[in-house]
């Protein structure tokens, strides 16, 4: 990655394993190296969200209804209930 960045990196859960120390550990180190790469993580641990630039989601309100969402790092800080 250091010699030849890819233009996106996609992972799936990759910090699933980890404990929550090092799944900060793991988010700040993406955010150093998204200079050069932009990095697209399907996760649930909040660590990683936190240092995420947008978050995406799917949610079903009614039965059978997906609806998209996507939120901002600066709307999350804005966000009503987020410390």
């Amino acid at each position: 990655m250091k010699v030849s960045p890819a233009p996106f990196c996609v992972m799936d859960e990759i910090e699933a394993a980890l404990d929550d120390v090092n799944v900060y550990r793991f988010a700040s180190y993406l955010r150093n190296m998204n200079d050069r790469t932009q990095f697209i993580l399907i996760t649930h641990r909040r660590g990683t969200m936190e240092e995420a630039d947008v978050l995406y989601g799917v949610t079903m309100q009614d039965k059978g209804i997906s609806k998209l969402l996507e939120m901002h790092s600066t709307d999350i800080a804005n966000a009503p209930g987020v410390k």
